[in-house]
Formats: structure tokens, C-alpha cells, sequence
């Protein structure tokens, strides 16, 4: 038996000699090169924290004392210390989370994958210790690149102004984040790692002082841990302490011995302390440190020998669709930039940074700032094209509304990773902007069906110079080319029933989707037409016109269902007094396990089937209240405003511009603008999975969605 499978818990690390943690260390990076290879995942960030999170879990008491990780994709070594060593699955369903999990241990503290949070967090947990009177440590490792974020800056603010309250900073300095990681604090980092005179101790000290008898190692660690005096003749770490946190460092972060005496020195302090460490990404794995790119910071399914993929090659991404077709535009229009957050490459960024080098920013992980940045250079007359995870512009909604929609400036938003990712996670879905854009005045949303519309729609967003313009796609291969077959206003139509009884309004890649269902439901005897609205912010002034013309309409969207594109269009059929009720199919208000997308859309009923069977339930329900819907000795229920339901004993005034459904013997249901259908006995309700919208500014009744 290995080392490592003999550990099952932190404190059975305390036991283990010098020699035996050199091992352990080794059968870690094994465990991981070909765990990794064989489900993808985050490889060269793990591979660079080995040593560090062992001396972590030697030197403090977990979960006692609590350790946070930022960014959290840097916690598989964390995972196989506590407990957690079946990586079979690692991001499948059922399987390990690729980031902290509280579900999956009482070690987890939070389940962080969104960069520069983690000294917030620590921040407010030391803070709760100190009130309620709490002893142990609070720790935060903070690696690739999280201190580029403006986040963390607040929170250092914060944590240096209580100098008495204990709280250990890690900083786990691997110079990256995907890529190089740029910047001032970049830089000030640098410096600390590469001035020559300091580097001259540590390699004295290592060299020398290690090998002198008896007092050979306690002189090693005081000079390690020198006053900032004589430090700063050696490296200007002053940055730190002249925000009031004490400095240890720099340590050889794969040295777990030294590690764990400056965390130790890092104890003993009555206040906060930044104990910076040195590391290498892709660590022990020649193929990773050899590729300049990311040092393997994800990786796919893969031969860990080769390095070569092991899935099949299959059709081209939607990045790379985007990055060659910007490309393409830079070269017709110099006033076209590009900006990044900490992500050239996998938004598809390299070829145009390759291409127009000075054209191109990489801001860190700092999405606010890359927002109102571009709203500088839209106004200094250039369109910057701010290409971003859709996960991540969360972060910079304020600086969207009120720095480049209020001020109409000319930006280009490009998601990525847009709809369900999957294997990321809940807090990687890019379910959320169609629904928290909605409200900003101004901008527009388009979201391609395919390649051609990609390239097509990206121009016509760069094109406008008066607004902001955003352009949306999901983490997958781009599908085959699917063609209109005729237009109505700016949306296209991709299928069109002899006699339609159903508007099927697809959003981007759930026009696959959408026309799968549309060929189920013909097979029933429903006929339906299929719109890709292409611009779906706002809603295309002739689709409620289109509507009119329709039984039921149908959006389907891989986005939240609370507030997004359905929503929108129901909410422009009733301004527009088109009462025909509205069905919307999306992701549920939720956070998702991580799984395949396909597994995920499944699990929420975005697939032919579903969405189909659901369609046809809706209008079975219709067809029942239509023939149920008298009372006795009146009429049926009426279909046109203002149409008089009468009761047994005698009429009753039409309600204002609705029309009242009874039951019978019951009272009337109708509200004003609403129109209600009751079967005998009862309102109907909806099947579960999608609400049923009275689009005259009413909901009418849902069930479980």
C-alpha cells in the first residue's frame, strides 16, 4: 500500500518523516497525472501546490482551523487529504466537484471558482471568531492570479486595519493564472522573487546552512524570518507591510519543511500575516512545464504519456469560431481591441493578441475594471470587444449599466461559456445574463444558432456604435449549419407547418432543439412554426404580430426561465394586447450539479422529447377547458373579450377586457386583463416544468416549475 492511501484524514500527515513526505509528495503528482488524464480537469494548478498543501495540513488542524481556497480549482491535493481519493468520476455526475464542495466534506469550507473572494471570506470569519470568542486560525491560500482581482484589494484593506485580529494570508505565487499573470502587483511580486541579492541568502541557506551541524537549520529560519530591516535590503516587500500585515518570505513553496516553519512563524503572530510562497505550475510533469500556453491548467481526456486527446476530434468550438472571425474583422477595422480577463486564450483571444499585439489587453481577473475600461475606449473613439466567461460578467453588472449603457458607449460583450458548461459546476453555468440584462436600457443580446450566425451577428454588434451590443454562445462544439427557410422582420424562420398551431421561439443552440420537437409534434398532428429571433434583446417588434397568428407560443432558452427571454416575450405580446398564452422551457431557478450538458439538459427537460410532451399536454389542457368551460344554461366560455359567462341564475358583467371562465355553480375566476380557464370542478394548473403565462400583464395559474 501507498503512502498516500494510508492517508485518510489531515493528522495522519504528522506522523510521516522528511523522507517519507518527499515520497508522499511524488505519489500525489502520479495519483494526479493519470486521475486527471482520465476524466480532464485542472491539472497544472494542482501539480504546483503539492508540497504547500501538505505542510497546510501538517501545521494547522482542519476543520478546526479553516482553510479557504482561492481559486478553488486548486484543491485537488486538499481533496486527497481529507479523505477524498475515488477521482473516478471527478466532475460526472455522482462523481468529486473539480472545486470545494461543503456536501462532500466538513474540510470545505467554501465552494469558491470565482477568483479573489477567498480574503472576504476570511475576512468575515475571523471577525465572527473574534466576537463570539473563538479560538483557531483562519487561513487563505490564494493562488493564480487572484490577487489581480479588485476583490481581494478591498479585502486586504479590510484585514490591515485590525492588526490585533489573527487571520494567515498564503499567497501561492506560481506567476499565473492561465497565462502569465500581468500587472503592477505582477510585477511588485516579481520583484520579490527574482532580486538577485535575496535569492543569493536563499541559495546560501539552503546550500550551507543546511549541511552545518546542530544549529545549521535554526539559522536558515531566522534569517528566513529576518525583520523587514534587514529584509529590505535583500527585496522591497514593503507593499505588504505598509499596509499592516506582516511579510514571511519568499519561501521555496515545494520545501515542505520550510513551508511549515513560516507557517508556523505565521502562528505566533497576534494579527494578519502574508506568508508568500514560490511555486511552480505543472510541477513534476515535463509535458505541462513544457507548454508555455497554460502549463496544462485544464486539460481534456488524455493519454498521460503522449498528452494526446483521447476523445475524437469533432467539429470546431464556438471560441474558435469567434477568435478567427475577430481576427478577421481587426484586419478590416483598426478601431476594433480586444480586452480579457485573465483568459486570452480560452475566449479565443491568442490569434488576435498574436496578430495585433497592441491591440489587445489582458486586465487580470479583474472583470469590472475590463468593463469600464472599454468604456474609456469606446468614448477615445476605438469599439473594444471585452471577451469574458458569461459566469463572470456577473461581476461587472454595475459597470455595464452605469458605466458603458448609461454613457451609450459602443462595446462589444462576448460570452463564453454561455448556458449550461456542466462539468464545471453551479457557479460556471452561464445561466444568469439573459435574465439580469434584461433590465439595462439600451443593450443588445444576440445569441447565433450556428456558426454562420456567429460570424454574421459578431459584425452587426460592431457595427453599432451607440450602445452596448453582447453576443452569447455555450462551452461545445458548434453544431452543422442550420438554414432559414424566410424571415419575419429581423427573425428568421427555420420551419413552417401547413396550418401552425404552435410559435416555437428558439434562442441560440436550442434551435436544434426546438426543431427536433417541432418534428415530434407534427408526428401528433400539431403543426408548428420555428423562429430563431437572432436579436433577442429586445424582443423583434413583429414576433407578437406573428404570435397572433398562433395557439400557443413556446420559448426555448438555455438560460434561467426566471426573467429571460420568455419572459421578455410575453411581456411584448401583452403590450401589444396579443392574448395568446405563453409556455417557457429553461433552466429552473437553481444551481446545477456539475455533469455532461447533455446530462444536465436532460435532468431539466431542455430535449426534444420534454419539451414536446409538454407542448402537447398544454394544449390538450386548452382543448378541456375550451369544451368544459360552460356552466349550466349559459354559453361556453367565451374566446373574445369582453365575452359574458352566465351563471344559472343569470349573466354576469364581462370582466374588462378578459375573459371569465366558470366552474360550474362556482364563482367567477377571471381577473381583469387575465384570461382564466376552469374546467368542472377547477382551475386547471400546469404539468411541471414550464409555467403557463396569460401574457395580458397576468400569470395564470402554475404548478411545481
Amino acid at each position: 500500500m501507498t503512502i498516500l492511501e494510508n492517508i485518510r484524514q489531515p493528522r495522519d500527515l504528522k506522523a510521516l518523516s522528511e523522507v517519507e513526505l518527499g515520497e508522499l509528495s511524488d505519489e500525489i503528482r502520479e495519483f494526479l497525472v493519470h486521475a486527471v488524464a482520465r476524466t480532464g480537469g485542472h491539472l497544472g494548478p494542482n501539480l504546483g501546490v503539492v508540497e504547500l498543501t501538505v505542510a497546510l495540513h501538517r501545521v494547522f488542524e482542519s476543520p478546526a482551523d479553516r482553510i479557504l481556497w482561492d481559486t478553488g480549482h486548486q484543491s485537488y491535493v486538499h481533496k486527497l487529504l481529507t479523505g477524498r481519493q475515488d477521482f473516478s468520476k471527478l466532475r460526472g455526475k455522482g462523481g468529486l466537484s473539480g472545486y470545494p464542495a461543503r456536501e462532500e466534506s466538513e474540510h470545505d469550507v467554501i465552494e469558491n471558482s470565482h477568483a479573489s473572494t477567498a480574503l472576504g471570506w476570511a475576512d468575515g470569519l475571523a471577525k465572527a471568531r473574534q466576537v463570539r470568542g473563538g479560538t483557531g486560525h483562519v487561513v487563505a491560500v490564494v493562488g493564480d492570479g487572484a490577487l489581480t482581482g479588485g476583490m481581494a484589494w478591498e479585502a486586504l484593506n479590510n484585514i490591515a486595519a485590525a492588526g490585533d485580529r489573527p487571520l494567515i494570508i498564503v499567497v501561492n505565487d506560481n506567476e499565473r493564472s492561465y497565462a502569465p499573470t500581468i500587472g503592477g502587483l505582477a510585477d511588485h511580486l516579481a520583484t520579490l522573487r527574482t532580486t538577485d541579492g535575496y535569492e543569493k541568502v536563499l541559495a546560501w541557506g539552503k546550500d550551507v546552512l543546511l549541511r552545518t551541524p546542530v544549529v545549521g537549520r535554526t539559522v536558515y529560519e531566522a534569517l528566513h524570518g529576518a525583520k523587514k530591516g534587514f529584509k529590505d535590503a535583500f527585496a522591497p516587500q514593503g507593499l505588504f507591510e505598509d499596509l499592516g500585515l506582516k511579510y514571511v518570505g519568499p519561501i521555496d513553496g515545494h520545501d515542505v519543511r520550510a513551508v511549515e516553519s513560516a507557517l508556523r512563524r505565521a502562528t505566533r503572530f497576534h494579527g494578519p500575516v502574508l506568508v508568500h510562497c514560490l511555486t511552480e505550475k505543472g510541477r513534476g510533469y515535463e509535458p505541462a512545464l513544457a507548454h508555455e500556453e497554460d502549463h496544462f491548467h485544464t486539460v481534456g481526456v488524455m493519454d498521460p504519456l503522449t498528452c494526446a486527446p483521447l476523445a475524437p476530434a469533432g467539429a470546431p468550438s464556438w471560441t474558435s469560431v469567434f477568435g478567427d472571425e475577430i481576427v478577421r474583422i481587426g484586419e478590416e477595422r483598426d478601431d476594433v481591441v480586444a480586452i480579457t480577463a485573465a483568459m486570452l486564450h480560452p475566449v479565443g483571444l491568442g490569434a488576435f493578441a498574436a496578430r495585433f499585439p497592441d491591440r489587445v489587453w489582458d486586465v487580470g481577473i479583474a472583470e469590472q475594471h475590463a468593463a469600464v475600461s472599454a468604456a474609456g475606449l469606446a468614448t477615445g473613439g476605438l469599439h473594444p470587444v471585452v471577451a469574458v466567461y458569461a459566469t463572470f460578467l456577473n461581476r461587472a453588472f454595475d459597470q455595464l449599466l452605469m458605466d458603458v449603457a448609461l454613457h451609450r458607449c459602443g462595446v462589444t460583450f462576448v460570452l463564453d461559456r454561455a448556458g449550461v458548461t456542466g462539468v464545471d459546476g453551479a457557479s460556471h453555468n452561464g445561466m444568469w445574463d439573459m435574465s439580469v440584462l434584461q433590465v439595462v436600457p439600451g443593450l443588445r443580446i444576440a445569441a447565433p444558432r450556428d456558426a454562420d450566425q456567429l460570424r454574421a451577428q459578431l459584425r452587426e454588434a460592431v457595427a453599432v456604435d451607440d450602445a452596448p451590443t453582447l453576443i452569447r454562445f455555450p462551452k461545445e462544439s458548434v453544431g452543422p449549419r442550420i438554414p432559414a427557410v424566410g424571415r419575419v422582420g429581423g427573425m428568421d424562420v427555420l420551419h413552417r407547418g401547413a396550418a401552425p398551431e404552435v410559435l416555437l421561439v428558439a434562442v441560440g443552440v436550442m434551435a436544434p432543439v426546438c426543431l427536433g420537437a417541432a418534428e415530434l409534434l407534427r408526428a401528433r398532428g400539431i403543426d408548428c412554426t420555428v423562429v430563431d429571433p437572432r436579436w433577442v434583446k429586445p424582443v423583434d417588434p413583429a414576433l407578437p404580430g406573428l404570435a397572433a397568428g398562433h395557439r400557443l407560443v413556446a420559448v426555448v432558452e438555455d438560460n434561467s426561465r426566471a426573467a429571460g427571454v420568455g419572459s421578455a416575450v410575453a411581456l411584448a405580446l401583452g403590450d401589444a394586447e396579443v392574448d395568446v398564452p405563453v409556455r417557457r422551457f429553461g433552466i429552473p431557478e437553481q444551481f446545477l450539479a456539475h455533469a455532461k450538458r447533455t446530462e444536465v439538459l436532460a435532468d431539466i427537460g431542455l430535449t426534444p422529447v420534454e419539451i414536446a410532451g409538454r407542448i402537447s399536454a398544454s394544449l390538450a389542457v386548452r382543448d378541456a377547458r375550451g369544451t368544459a368551460g360552460k356552466t349550466a344554461g349559459g354559453p361556453a366560455e367565451g374566446a373574445v373579450r369582453g365575452t359574458v359567462g352566465k351563471t344559472a341564475g343569470g349573466p354576469v358583467e364581462g370582466a374588462v377586457r378578459g375573459t371569465v371562465g366558470k366552474t360550474a355553480g362556482g364563482p367567477v375566476e377571471g381577473a381583469v386583463r387575465g384570461t382564466v380557464g376552469n374546467a368542472v370542478g377547477g382551475p386547471a394548473e400546469e404539468a411541471a416544468g414550464g409555467g403557463f403565462d396569460r401574457t395580458a400583464d397576468g400569470p395564470g395559474k402554475e404548478t411545481a416549475r
